[in-house]
């Protein structure tokens, strides 16, 4: 159903952005729920409250974002808000996704 279809796409981002930024040797964990996602540069196994939020690198994430603008994805602008899929994107979309977010895990 939409549902499964909506999972299915979120955690394949979730996943893509996890194995780019550890090619890159990047610490970052992304969780997801549904078509809810959040991005998150730590060293930590998980982020799971807002302690484990107040000690990511958001100067990282603040260029994650604008290198990822430069590549043409719009992302949440805070490190603070969750990211947004829906079943208009496609498994292109988020290939294209994880492929731009490589070149940027390379720059950071």
């Amino acid at each position: 159903g939409i549902h499964e279809t909506l999972d299915e796409l979120t955690t394949r981002l979730a996943e893509g952005l996890c194995e780019a930024a550890q090619e890159a040797g990047i610490p970052l964990v992304v969780n997801h729920v549904g078509g809810m996602f959040g991005i998150f540069f730590t060293d930590a196994e998980s982020v799971t409250c807002y302690q484990d939020v107040m000690a990511c690198d958001v100067e990282r994430f603040k260029r994650f974002f604008h290198l990822m603008l430069e590549e043409g994805v719009y992302l949440a602008p805070s490190a603070f808000e969750a990211g947004f899929m829906s079943v208009a994107h496609s498994m292109d979309d988020i290939n294209n996704t994880i492929d731009a977010a490589r070149r940027v895990f390379a720059k950071l």
